[in-house]
């Protein structure tokens, strides 16, 4: 079973705001860089075409360069990999945001693609939650099973420690909604990574820290 106890990794001011995050366990190896300021650059090996595409539109939206590579137990399922593949880019994005400062720290987006409507809000709060609402249409999208979207979210929120609203509001495609609520994470990311020119070195809390 993978371990999901939360180890906090100690922050400290990052300004390339560039990380890099191996994770090994008996069940996958995955090896995520990221870098939060970059141009949407993604060189992707998950062993999952449809997650590949999902995390493609991450760093594409979010202009996010992401670098990820995972060898993990696919002759079971996805399951461990897809769920590793979000904790360890949590870990990743919890290293390279650093402290925090003169970030927005909020960032929320509506996506829509043909029938389907999406709105993802996220918050780097410090505290990990995530509330998901997706009635996918359908349990398999491609070779990527559908639940495993929820398993990919909550292991970056565990990690990232952010707060995390993701409802998939229309939609009648699974590929549709899956799309949607990707590149609204993306695009909600973004904004909320984004430097603040009016906050400057400030950390957007009253109490002091995130």
């Amino acid at each position: 079973m993978t371990n999901h106890s939360l180890i906090e990794i100690p922050q400290t001011a990052n300004p390339d705001r560039i990380a890099e995050v191996t994770r090994n366990t008996a069940e996958t190896r995955v090896r995520v860089k990221v870098n939060l300021d970059g141009t949407g650059q993604a060189r992707l090996s998950t062993g999952i075409g449809f997650f590949d595409h999902m995390l493609d539109q991450i760093a594409r939206h979010g202009l996010i360069d992401l670098d990820i590579e995972s060898d993990g137990d696919l002759h079971i399922d996805g399951h461990h990999t897809v769920e590793d593949v979000g904790i360890t880019l949590g870990q990743a994005f919890h290293q390279a945001v650093g402290d925090k400062k003169g970030i927005r720290r909020y960032g929320h987006a509506y996506v829509p693609l043909d029938e389907a409507l999406s709105r993802v809000v996220i918050d780097f709060s410090g505290r990990p939650g995530l509330v998901m609402n997706v009635p996918f249409k359908s349990g398999m999208i491609g070779t990527f099973d559908s639940q495993l979207a929820h398993e990919f979210f909550q292991g970056f929120v565990n990690h990232a420690f952010v707060t995390l609203h993701i409802d998939n509001l229309k939609g009648e495609n699974a590929h549709h909604q899956a799309e949607t609520v990707f590149k609204a994470f993306a695009r909600a990311l973004r904004s909320a990574l984004e430097r603040d020119p009016r906050a400057a070195g400030m950390i957007p809390s009253t109490k002091g820290s995130l």
